[in-house]
């Protein structure tokens, strides 16, 4: 007879090159994509994320990782070596958000909306008809 933890989906990921590698044993969010300015910053671009309990993260290379302290309400972890951008850890949170692209092979994820709107990029347009919110998804959405 499996245990729930056997049952539960099994996910891998991590960095370019390989120094922080990772695997979520449980659900993961639908992904989300932040437009604001820290993300964009991070990855030159909008970023999607997912998220996990963070008792279902597991780190199996941690040789790179190196966590910045962004702001007073989160840190942003990533690799010391080929610079890849994999977290981002609300303090105080059940969860622990995922770089949605440095998953591995197909995951089944779905992206269901963007959030702080407000900071996007005057560069590009949000046409996929997702709900946009001008901050986080606690506030009103804009579409």
């Amino acid at each position: 007879m499996s245990s729930d933890h056997e049952a539960a989906p099994l996910y891998r990921g991590g960095c370019n090159c390989r120094a922080v590698r990772y695997e979520v044993r449980g659900q993961l969010s639908p992904v989300v994509n932040c437009h604001c300015r820290q993300c964009r910053e991070t990855h030159g671009n909008f970023a999607g994320y997912t998220s996990a309990a963070r008792g279902d993260l597991h780190l199996i290379e941690e040789g790179g990782l190196a966590w910045y302290h962004a702001s007073s309400i989160a840190r942003r972890g990533f690799c010391r070596h080929c610079g890849g951008s994999l977290f981002w850890e609300g303090h105080d949170r059940a969860t622990i958000e995922i770089a949605a692209g440095t998953l591995e092979g197909k995951t089944g994820l779905k992206t269901v909306a963007h959030i702080f709107v407000a900071d996007k990029g005057d560069y590009y347009e949000i046409t996929d008809g997702l709900p946009q919110y001008l901050q986080d998804r606690a506030d009103d959405e804009v579409s």
